[in-house]
């Protein structure tokens, strides 16, 4: 599939937060495509060693809702941008993007292991990608970044906003049964609402989605394959 050429990636800390501020003012929070529409759904992931400027990515395209793999596409670089928290984009973006650069399967609907606008400037690696890849996309971390929540209450489907001052920027989905929720954000293309729907319809009794699980499952066989052939 294709993706737009936005901006150059090879900028400093200055630039990219310009960058970040010139951006999230594209996106754009409505649903391009209703939940019952989507029949293509497509989980991201990163692996990388933090001694190593050698990035994995892998992208998994699964059916929705039965979650079936249709296909995985995968690509590694070497990433130059430094390690600043609220930038990770900028280090992990160029090399998704050429993961799913490589798909037969265009999804309809992208998920990432990251946030949306859950993000100290409005834009985090699910917003960026969702930009340059013109999609409707998700983010769903295992941690928090930004915003403040109260508790969730420990029944899966339970979740509390996630508020900056009066704005709602996401929730904190408890996606299973008394384990800790995800941080669910839109990132581009999507509504909060759709954002919490489709987590939750992309779950198969672990707590990250299934398409992001994929995705880290496939990236980690990519890196450890990787490793063999440096030894050998």
């Amino acid at each position: 599939m294709n993706y737009r050429d936005l901006h150059d990636w090879n900028v400093g800390y200055t630039e990219a937060v310009r960058i970040q501020q010139v951006l999230r003012e594209q996106i754009r929070l409505e649903d391009a495509i209703p939940i019952y529409s989507i029949s293509l759904i497509a989980g991201a992931d990163i692996s990388y060693d933090r001694d190593n400027d050698r990035f994995f990515a892998a992208v998994v395209v699964l059916r929705f809702p039965e979650l079936d793999i249709v296909e995985t596409a995968g690509h590694s670089a070497t990433v130059r941008f430094p390690y600043i928290p609220g930038l990770l984009s900028f280090r992990e973006a160029p090399v998704l993007l050429e993961a799913f650069a490589k798909l037969r399967n265009q999804p309809d609907i992208a998920l990432f292991d990251g946030q949306g606008i859950a993000h100290p400037r409005g834009l985090g690696l699910a917003s960026h990608m969702g930009l340059f890849l013109d999609l409707p996309t998700i983010g769903s971390a295992k941690s928090r970044l930004f915003g403040v929540h109260g508790e969730v209450a420990v029944a899966a489907g339970s979740f509390a906003s996630l508020m900056n001052d009066d704005q709602v920027i996401g929730v904190a989905l408890r996606t299973k049964h008394n384990v800790n929720p995800v941080y669910v954000s839109p990132g581009h293309l999507m509504t909060l609402k759709t954002a919490r729907s489709v987590v939750l319809a992309s779950c198969r009794g672990y707590r990250v989605p299934e398409p992001i699980r994929q995705a880290h499952l496939h990236v980690n066989r990519m890196r450890t394959e990787a490793e063999k052939q440096s030894i050998s």
